[in-house]
């Protein structure tokens, strides 16, 4: 009718009161700038989701917390104090809070308020990669314990056998069976079906067969929601069986991977043609391979 009138403060505008309180008048004032400038976009930028506001003024803030102490604008921090900061820092801590001092000076710089970047030519970093850890027998035996149901069992194995991805999993087709000549094609990329999967995958094809004789729908696995449909099963009910367990899909992935790692040696080329990993992936795997087995032949002779 054109009679309400909503006058209730936004939320956004709540948080970004709160985001800024306890920065010194001057650095409060440029941060606020800066964050309605990505907020809702500016002369030569658009508007950033919602989400990304927040994570940049999230991670600027404890540095310009730090420096209100003793400045009163940004134009007086210097790249010795950006580096000061970010030493205490490691891992995502650090990547997400330099990127965020970087999006702030950068517009600094830009529109007037300061004379030089601090955070210029400030590297993040690689990040320092653990070693990746098999998973413990009973973690698996808990896992496929839960998984009862012939669509589950299917599912672990790609996962366990074939390291494939949740996301990959749930969008299998019917055509990339090839039963007949034992091929099985995730990703694009075709596998021979060992007799484990074979067993699995046939006793879900019956099941899908008596369970929904009359679907239309071409992917592989589906489930009451999706057999009067065409689109694919989501990757919440794919992950279903095993939620909860500490040997996950993606763990299990993983350990897949891992394992063939420390079977046939740690070679990220023979890792990138099994299972198609990027380089980078690659010499992950390897780098951990080797660390596992050089720690296992270091007790060997103790």
């Amino acid at each position: 009718m054109g009679i309400f009138l909503d006058d209730s403060e936004p939320s956004f505008e709540r948080w970004l009161a709160e985001r800024l309180e306890g920065l010194a008048p001057g650095i409060g004032a440029e941060a606020e700038r800066w964050t309605r400038v990505l907020h809702d976009g500016g002369p030569r930028s658009l508007p950033r989701q919602q989400s990304t506001v927040w994570l940049y003024l999230n991670g600027a803030r404890p540095a310009l917390l730090g420096w209100s102490d003793r400045y009163d604008h940004l134009r007086e921090v210097t790249r010795e104090d950006v580096l000061t900061h970010i030493k205490t820092l490691h891992g995502h801590h650090r990547r997400d809070q330099l990127g965020a001092l970087r999006s702030l000076f950068t517009w600094a710089k830009r529109t007037g308020l300061i004379f030089r970047n601090p955070t210029s030519r400030i590297k993040v970093g690689q990040n320092e990669y653990g070693v990746l850890q098999p998973l413990a027998p009973a973690q698996i035996d808990s896992s496929v314990a839960a998984a009862t149901t012939p669509a589950a069992r299917l599912i672990l194995a790609l996962a366990a056998v074939h390291a494939a991805r949740v996301a990959q999993i749930g969008t299998l087709l019917l055509d990339d069976l090839d039963i007949g000549n034992r091929r099985l094609t995730i990703a694009g990329r075709a596998r021979p079906l060992d007799d484990l999967t074979l067993k699995l995958v046939l006793d879900w094809l019956e099941h899908r067969r008596s369970r929904w004789p009359n679907t239309a729908n071409l992917h592989l696995l589906i489930n009451n929601q999706t057999a009067t449909k065409t689109g694919r099963a989501s990757n919440h009910w794919i992950s279903t069986a095993v939620r909860g367990q500490d040997a996950t899909l993606e763990r299990l992935r993983v350990d897949r991977q891992l394992e063939e790692a420390l079977t046939h040696g740690p070679d990220p080329l023979h890792l990138a043609q099994v299972f198609g990993l990027d380089e980078k992936t690659a010499m992950r795997y390897a780098d951990s391979a080797r660390a596992l087995l050089e720690q296992a032949a270091e007790q060997k002779h103790q």
